[in-house]
């Protein structure tokens, strides 16, 4: 709408109009403009806070962790033979390292083909793991005296038919298999040869092949698929690398190892050999690692003093200007800094430890509310009880008995030390089978059964054919097929079997009600010969016991103590057999611990802070709905004074009208000439 005030009168009604609504609206949007310039700077001051609080709980996480505590540091004297690694546990001490041997993956080669599209042949191969009695060409004389089966590597049998039966598709259906085998391809300039190899070094994960040829019927000769044969009836593959133990000493003790990491001669302490060792030995020393504990102390301490820089910041007071931070005074603030300082400040309960607070570290507060550290008082301790310090800071659960460890908490345990009492040891499923004797022959009446480990079912289990001239021997065939089933391997059961003097015994891995075996389905001769039948063992048996004198729950071999007790929530593992008192378990919360806890729920979604900018937002929210309101009240307000002045213009227009009227007819009256001339 085009509008032109003041036309008829001239009078300027668009300025008239402009200069009252702009008066009237002035005072409230100013209000408004201060208001909202103050809830900006709010938002903004409490999202650095939170900024703050959350780098700060960044820094605690560390500390928080009972595995950053009493940990031990193994330094080698020479890494590229030797690299030394601690997980914290290792015994303090000086190890003189030799190294003679790396072990070694086994590795096979065929023979030459012209492509990678030729044909091998049909059939199946059967591929296990175990130590290989040979004697290579070189030196020779070549002889393969005998195989004898790895039980904890599984077996597998691949069927190779017109669909994959060329060298490539042998290759592919072994890798597809994941077996722990890797096939390759390579041209070595006289053709292209398949190259097995072994994933895991060691003398027991040789690799031993044999075949069932179908396409010529004959499965030992070095044509068709039984070309890819290795064992002690045909070796036609060649061995390129022999599976051999790295062999090395420690303080002149001999050790062999089937890994080149070994993790399981110096409790606490892993090695990677990478190299033989010359006329002088490898020095590994294994010492309290202070420098790393005092790294994560000083982190803590660095993330608080940030925090309260930026706090100070955003709540300081300056007198000498009058200004203040834009949440000084802010109640949310105080209570949240205040409740911070007062966990740094309290003694650690439930700790019975030579320390209770910070400052027994070596920490103290500084005027501005920062922390400091004495470095020459956290030496001190860190030196002196470096192994003391874990609950000073995180969520511990410290055993007096060393058959038990503890697990983990909930919110509901409360801090105390809690007496343990086990009434019955976890145990473990297990079928006993009927008298076996030896030697004994597997053939197709025996060979083949199915069993259910821990409520999963195998398929049909199939055993090698041959003579087993003792229990040990068929006993590790055994659990090798069984562990070796995809069923039983993709569920991660597990069984151990073992000849024990007449018959054997199949046992779950693991330990609880859950924990069974049970024969499915056994061959014709399997009960005369193997003493095996259809038929459950007796499942095992869940841990049960008390935790602070009341009736805790178990499972396997955890004890988890349950309402009625303060203990509630507190999960141990009890590794022990025995039947009785396990002493005590002290659990406390250390200082890391609380103030992280603090942190996040101030930085929950439904905290302290959140609502504090929720309400600020609400704030915000409605300036701008007043604004709206504003702007329809500016509105109406304009459109009544434009017709008002409309209206006014309108009656001076007709005002001014009229006087031209007037003045036109008294000019006209007669005489009205005469009297202007004598004016």
């Amino acid at each position: 709408m085009i509008t032109a005030a003041g036309i008829g009168s001239g009078l300027d009604i668009e300025s008239l109009v402009t200069q009252l609504i702009a008066a009237e609206r002035a005072p409230v949007e100013n209000r408004l403009l201060q208001q909202d310039a103050r809830i900006t700077a709010e938002l903004s001051a409490f999202g650095t806070f939170k900024g703050a609080l959350s780098a700060f709980q960044s820094s605690l996480a560390d500390l928080a962790s009972p595995g950053s505590f009493g940990r031990r540091a193994g330094n080698s004297s020479d890494e590229d033979i030797l690299v030394a690694q601690s997980d914290g546990t290792a015994v303090n001490g000086s190890y003189d390292i030799t190294v003679s041997q790396l072990a070694q993956a086994h590795s096979l080669a065929s023979g030459a083909y012209a492509g990678t599209d030729t044909e091998v042949g049909t059939g199946t191969l059967t591929l296990r793991f175990g130590t290989t009695d040979y004697t290579p060409p070189d030196p020779g004389p070549e002889s393969y005296n005998g195989f004898t089966v790895n039980p904890e590597r599984g077996v597998a049998t691949i069927t190779i038919d017109t669909s994959n039966n060329t060298l490539e598709g042998v290759r592919d259906a072994i890798n597809d298999a994941d077996i722990g085998v890797n096939a390759t391809i390579v041209n070595d300039g006289s053709g292209f040869r398949l190259l097995l190899s072994s994933e895991q070094t060691g003398a027991e994960n040789s690799i031993e092949i044999s075949v069932d040829d179908t396409g010529d019927g004959n499965s030992l000769d070095n044509a068709g698929l039984s070309a890819l044969a290795f064992n002690s009836s045909a070796n036609n593959l060649s061995q390129t690398v022999a599976a051999e133990d790295a062999s090395f000493t420690v303080n002149g003790l001999q050790i062999s190892s089937a890994e080149n990491q070994v993790t399981d001669v110096i409790e606490g302490l892993d090695f990677t050999l990478k190299d033989v060792t010359g006329s002088a030995p490898v020095t590994v020393n294994v010492t309290e690692d202070t420098e790393a504990l005092k790294e994560i102390i000083t982190g803590f301490v660095d993330g608080f003093n940030g925090f309260v820089q930026t706090t100070n910041a955003l709540t300081a007071f300056n007198a000498a200007t009058g200004t203040a931070g834009p949440l000084n005074g802010d109640f949310s603030v105080r209570s949240i800094v205040g409740q911070l300082r007062q966990v740094l400040v309290n003694a650690v309960e439930g700790f019975d430890g030579p320390f209770s607070n910070l400052s027994e570290l070596g920490l103290s507060t500084q005027t501005d509310g920062t922390l400091a550290i004495d470095d020459a008082r956290m030496d001190a301790v860190l030196a002196q009880n470096y192994d003391d310090i874990v609950g000073i800071f995180a969520e511990v659960g410290l055993p007096s008995n060393s058959a038990i460890e503890y697990v983990t908490a909930t919110e509901d345990t409360l801090v105390g030390s809690y007496a343990v009492e086990i009434t019955q040891a976890a145990t473990r499923g297990q079928l006993v089978g009927a008298t076996a004797g030896f030697p004994l022959t597997i053939d197709a009446d025996n060979d083949n059964f199915s069993i259910k480990i821990d409520g999963i079912t195998s398929g049909n289990v199939s055993l090698t054919q041959g003579s087993y001239a003792s229990g040990d021997l068929l006993a590790a065939e055994l659990q090798a097929r069984i562990n070796g089933d995809s069923a039983i391997a993709q569920a991660g059961a597990r069984v151990d079997v073992v000849y024990n003097g007449d018959h054997f015994e199949f046992t779950s891995r693991e330990y609880g009600g859950s924990s069974t075996v049970e024969l499915i389905a056994v061959d014709t001769n399997s009960a005369a010969q193997l003493g095996l039948s259809v038929g459950a063992g007796v499942n095992g048996l869940n841990v049960a016991g008390t935790i602070d004198g009341v009736a805790a729950l178990g499972s396997g071999k955890t004890l988890t103590a349950t309402l009625g007790s303060d203990a509630n929530g507190l999960q141990i593992r009890v590794n022990g057999s025995a039947i009785g008192s396990y002493g005590e378990v002290a659990f406390s919360r250390g200082i890391a611990y609380q103030l992280d806890k603090l942190s996040t729920g101030f930085l929950d979604v439904e905290g302290i802070l959140d609502t504090r900018t929720d309400t600020l937002q609400d704030r915000s929210e409605e300036i701008d709905e007043q604004r709206e309101r504003l702007d329809r009240r500016m509105e109406g307000l304009e459109a009544r004074y434009r017709a008002q002045f409309t209206a006014l213009d309108t009656l001076l227009s007709q005002l001014q009208t009229t006087s031209e009227f007037l003045t036109q007819q008294l000019a006209s009256l007669p005489g009205a000439g005469s009297l202007n001339n004598n004016n």
